[in-house]
Protein backbone atom coordinates (compact mmCIF):
# COMPACT_ATOMS: atom_id res chain seq x y z
CA UNK A 1 0.00 0.00 0.00
CA UNK A 2 1.43 3.33 -1.06
CA UNK A 3 1.31 6.25 1.36
CA UNK A 4 1.65 9.83 0.27
CA UNK A 5 4.44 11.62 2.11
CA UNK A 6 3.22 14.29 4.53
CA UNK A 7 3.87 17.63 2.94
CA UNK A 8 4.77 20.88 4.64
CA UNK A 9 1.26 22.14 3.84
CA UNK A 10 -0.29 19.12 5.54
CA UNK A 11 1.81 19.67 8.62
CA UNK A 12 0.81 23.30 8.75
CA UNK A 13 -2.88 22.36 8.41
CA UNK A 14 -2.62 19.83 11.25
CA UNK A 15 -0.78 22.34 13.43
CA UNK A 16 -3.40 25.01 12.70
CA UNK A 17 -6.27 22.60 13.51
CA UNK A 18 -4.62 21.54 16.76
CA UNK A 19 -4.04 25.15 17.70
CA UNK A 20 -7.69 25.96 17.10
CA UNK A 21 -8.81 22.98 19.21
CA UNK A 22 -6.41 24.00 21.96
CA UNK A 23 -7.63 27.58 21.86
CA UNK A 24 -11.27 26.48 22.05
CA UNK A 25 -10.52 24.17 24.96
CA UNK A 26 -8.66 26.94 26.77
CA UNK A 27 -11.49 29.43 26.24
CA UNK A 28 -14.00 26.84 27.45
CA UNK A 29 -11.93 26.13 30.56
CA UNK A 30 -11.55 29.83 31.31
CA UNK A 31 -15.31 30.43 30.93
CA UNK A 32 -16.10 27.43 33.13
CA UNK A 33 -13.72 28.65 35.82
CA UNK A 34 -15.09 32.19 35.59
CA UNK A 35 -18.63 30.87 36.05
CA UNK A 36 -17.56 28.80 39.05
CA UNK A 37 -15.79 31.66 40.88
CA UNK A 38 -19.00 33.39 42.13
CA UNK A 39 -20.39 30.04 43.35
CA UNK A 40 -17.15 29.27 45.20
CA UNK A 41 -17.17 32.74 46.73
CA UNK A 42 -20.82 32.30 47.79
CA UNK A 43 -20.06 28.98 49.49
CA UNK A 44 -17.09 30.51 51.30
CA UNK A 45 -19.19 33.50 52.44
CA UNK A 46 -21.98 31.20 53.68
CA UNK A 47 -19.48 29.15 55.68
CA UNK A 48 -17.97 32.28 57.23
CA UNK A 49 -21.30 33.90 58.19
CA UNK A 50 -22.83 30.66 59.43
CA UNK A 51 -19.81 30.05 61.65
CA UNK A 52 -20.25 33.56 63.11
CA UNK A 53 -23.95 32.90 63.76
CA UNK A 54 -23.28 29.56 65.45
CA UNK A 55 -20.51 31.04 67.60
CA UNK A 56 -22.75 33.95 68.68
CA UNK A 57 -25.64 31.58 69.46
CA UNK A 58 -23.47 29.32 71.62
CA UNK A 59 -22.13 32.25 73.66
CA UNK A 60 -25.60 33.76 74.03
CA UNK A 61 -27.18 30.48 75.16
CA UNK A 62 -24.85 30.34 78.15
CA UNK A 63 -25.94 33.84 79.20
CA UNK A 64 -29.64 33.08 78.67
CA UNK A 65 -29.46 30.06 81.01
CA UNK A 66 -28.75 32.49 83.87
CA UNK A 67 -32.21 34.06 83.64
CA UNK A 68 -35.82 33.42 84.52
CA UNK A 69 -38.60 35.28 82.73
CA UNK A 70 -42.35 35.52 82.11
CA UNK A 71 -43.87 34.19 78.91
CA UNK A 72 -47.28 35.58 77.91
CA UNK A 73 -49.25 33.72 75.24
CA UNK A 74 -52.15 35.49 73.52
CA UNK A 75 -54.34 33.37 71.27
CA UNK A 76 -56.73 34.93 68.75
CA UNK A 77 -59.16 32.54 67.03
CA UNK A 78 -61.28 33.79 64.13
CA UNK A 79 -60.66 37.36 65.28
CA UNK A 80 -61.76 36.62 68.85
CA UNK A 81 -58.96 37.14 71.42
CA UNK A 82 -58.85 34.56 74.19
CA UNK A 83 -57.68 35.25 77.76
CA UNK A 84 -53.86 35.47 77.84
CA UNK A 85 -51.89 32.72 79.55
CA UNK A 86 -48.71 33.35 81.53
CA UNK A 87 -45.89 31.02 82.55
CA UNK A 88 -42.76 31.56 84.63
CA UNK A 89 -39.86 30.16 82.61
CA UNK A 90 -36.27 29.10 83.18
CA UNK A 91 -33.87 26.54 81.81
CA UNK A 92 -33.71 23.20 83.60
CA UNK A 93 -30.69 20.91 84.14
CA UNK A 94 -31.46 19.16 80.84
CA UNK A 95 -31.12 22.42 78.92
CA UNK A 96 -34.86 22.58 78.17
CA UNK A 97 -37.15 25.45 79.17
CA UNK A 98 -39.27 24.61 82.21
CA UNK A 99 -42.61 26.44 82.50
CA UNK A 100 -44.69 27.00 85.63
CA UNK A 101 -48.26 28.29 85.06
CA UNK A 102 -49.07 31.63 86.68
CA UNK A 103 -52.44 33.09 87.71
CA UNK A 104 -55.75 31.34 88.49
CA UNK A 105 -56.72 28.08 86.76
CA UNK A 106 -59.08 28.33 83.77
CA UNK A 107 -62.78 28.62 84.56
CA UNK A 108 -64.90 25.49 84.28
CA UNK A 109 -67.60 25.55 81.56
CA UNK A 110 -71.05 26.52 82.81
CA UNK A 111 -74.49 25.41 81.62
CA UNK A 112 -76.06 21.99 81.17
CA UNK A 113 -74.21 18.72 80.75
CA UNK A 114 -74.57 18.76 76.95
CA UNK A 115 -73.10 22.27 76.70
CA UNK A 116 -70.30 21.34 79.06
CA UNK A 117 -69.39 18.30 76.92
CA UNK A 118 -69.44 20.43 73.76
CA UNK A 119 -67.16 23.03 75.37
CA UNK A 120 -64.86 20.31 76.70
CA UNK A 121 -64.61 18.74 73.23
CA UNK A 122 -63.71 22.05 71.59
CA UNK A 123 -61.23 22.77 74.38
CA UNK A 124 -59.57 19.36 73.92
CA UNK A 125 -59.33 19.90 70.16
CA UNK A 126 -57.77 23.33 70.65
CA UNK A 127 -55.33 22.00 73.26
CA UNK A 128 -54.27 19.27 70.82
CA UNK A 129 -53.78 21.85 68.06
CA UNK A 130 -51.87 24.12 70.42
CA UNK A 131 -49.64 21.15 71.25
CA UNK A 132 -48.83 20.90 67.54
CA UNK A 133 -48.17 24.66 67.49
CA UNK A 134 -45.76 24.28 70.41
CA UNK A 135 -43.92 21.47 68.63
CA UNK A 136 -43.71 23.55 65.46
CA UNK A 137 -42.30 26.54 67.34
CA UNK A 138 -39.68 24.28 68.90
CA UNK A 139 -38.46 23.29 65.43
CA UNK A 140 -37.42 26.87 64.62
CA UNK A 141 -37.02 28.80 67.89
CA UNK A 142 -34.24 28.89 68.80
CA UNK A 143 -32.53 27.89 65.53
CA UNK A 144 -30.86 24.50 65.72
CA UNK A 145 -27.10 24.63 64.91
CA UNK A 146 -27.13 21.00 63.72
CA UNK A 147 -30.01 21.60 61.29
CA UNK A 148 -28.32 24.73 60.00
CA UNK A 149 -25.14 22.76 59.39
CA UNK A 150 -27.08 20.02 57.59
CA UNK A 151 -28.70 22.63 55.33
CA UNK A 152 -25.26 24.06 54.54
CA UNK A 153 -23.86 20.62 53.70
CA UNK A 154 -26.83 20.03 51.38
CA UNK A 155 -26.18 23.34 49.61
CA UNK A 156 -29.53 24.78 50.74
CA UNK A 157 -28.30 28.01 52.35
CA UNK A 158 -28.08 31.28 50.45
CA UNK A 159 -26.70 34.64 51.53
CA UNK A 160 -28.31 38.05 50.99
CA UNK A 161 -26.26 40.95 52.45
CA UNK A 162 -28.25 44.09 53.33
CA UNK A 163 -26.01 46.82 54.73
CA UNK A 164 -24.86 46.02 58.26
CA UNK A 165 -26.98 42.87 58.40
CA UNK A 166 -27.01 39.69 56.37
CA UNK A 167 -29.92 37.38 55.63
CA UNK A 168 -29.18 33.66 55.71
CA UNK A 169 -31.96 31.83 53.87
CA UNK A 170 -32.37 28.12 54.71
CA UNK A 171 -34.43 25.88 52.42
CA UNK A 172 -35.84 22.53 53.64
CA UNK A 173 -34.55 23.46 57.10
CA UNK A 174 -36.88 21.48 59.40
CA UNK A 175 -39.43 20.14 56.90
CA UNK A 176 -39.35 19.57 53.14
CA UNK A 177 -40.47 22.74 51.39
CA UNK A 178 -40.11 25.10 54.34
CA UNK A 179 -37.96 28.24 54.44
CA UNK A 180 -36.31 30.04 57.32
CA UNK A 181 -34.68 33.46 56.95
CA UNK A 182 -32.29 34.41 59.73
CA UNK A 183 -31.22 38.07 59.91
CA UNK A 184 -27.82 38.55 61.56
CA UNK A 185 -26.22 41.83 62.60
CA UNK A 186 -22.59 41.32 61.62
CA UNK A 187 -21.35 44.26 63.73
CA UNK A 188 -23.21 43.42 66.95
CA UNK A 189 -22.84 39.66 66.35
CA UNK A 190 -26.53 39.09 67.13
CA UNK A 191 -29.59 37.58 65.46
CA UNK A 192 -32.14 40.36 64.99
CA UNK A 193 -35.08 38.42 63.56
CA UNK A 194 -36.38 35.14 62.15
CA UNK A 195 -39.00 34.70 59.44
CA UNK A 196 -40.36 31.24 58.67
CA UNK A 197 -42.70 29.83 56.05
CA UNK A 198 -43.76 26.30 56.94
CA UNK A 199 -46.80 24.06 57.56
CA UNK A 200 -48.31 21.77 60.16
CA UNK A 201 -50.78 18.91 60.60
CA UNK A 202 -51.83 16.13 58.26
CA UNK A 203 -53.44 18.69 55.94
CA UNK A 204 -50.18 20.67 55.87
CA UNK A 205 -51.85 23.95 56.82
CA UNK A 206 -49.74 26.94 55.79
CA UNK A 207 -48.05 28.63 58.75
CA UNK A 208 -45.93 31.77 58.97
CA UNK A 209 -43.72 32.59 61.90
CA UNK A 210 -42.15 35.96 62.73
CA UNK A 211 -39.68 36.32 65.60
CA UNK A 212 -38.39 39.69 66.77
CA UNK A 213 -35.25 39.60 68.89
CA UNK A 214 -34.14 42.10 71.56
CA UNK A 215 -31.25 42.55 73.99
CA UNK A 216 -31.04 42.78 77.77
CA UNK A 217 -28.82 45.44 79.43
CA UNK A 218 -25.89 43.00 79.62
CA UNK A 219 -26.18 42.26 75.89
CA UNK A 220 -27.95 38.89 76.21
CA UNK A 221 -30.12 38.30 73.13
CA UNK A 222 -33.64 36.86 73.48
CA UNK A 223 -36.85 36.29 71.50
CA UNK A 224 -38.93 39.28 72.55
CA UNK A 225 -42.01 38.43 70.51
CA UNK A 226 -43.08 35.53 68.34
CA UNK A 227 -46.16 35.74 66.10
CA UNK A 228 -47.50 32.55 64.51
CA UNK A 229 -50.26 32.68 61.90
CA UNK A 230 -52.16 29.56 60.83
CA UNK A 231 -54.49 30.88 58.13
CA UNK A 232 -56.50 27.67 57.65
CA UNK A 233 -57.58 27.74 61.31
CA UNK A 234 -57.80 31.56 61.37
CA UNK A 235 -55.49 31.33 64.35
CA UNK A 236 -52.87 33.79 65.55
CA UNK A 237 -50.62 33.01 68.51
CA UNK A 238 -48.52 35.84 69.93
CA UNK A 239 -45.87 34.92 72.50
CA UNK A 240 -44.14 37.71 74.41
CA UNK A 241 -41.16 37.20 76.72
CA UNK A 242 -40.54 39.84 79.41
CA UNK A 243 -39.42 40.58 82.97
CA UNK A 244 -36.04 38.87 82.69
CA UNK A 245 -34.30 38.46 86.04
CA UNK A 246 -31.09 36.68 86.89
CA UNK A 247 -31.41 33.53 88.95
CA UNK A 248 -29.85 33.29 92.39
CA UNK A 249 -26.18 32.41 92.20
CA UNK A 250 -25.46 34.53 89.13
Amino acid sequence: MNRRPVSVHDRQSITTAMSRIGARWLISAVLTFAAAVPAIAQVSAVQEKLASVQQAMAANAQKLHQYQWIETTQLTLKGDPKPPKQDSCQYGPDGQVQKTPMGPPPEQPSGGRFKQRLVEKKTDEMQQYMGEVKNLLGMYVPPNPQKMEQAKQAGKVSLNPAGSVVNLVFADYAQPGDQMTLTFDTAAKKITSLNVKTYMGETKDSVTLQVQMASLPDGTNYAQQTVLNATAKKLEVTTTNSNYQKLGGY
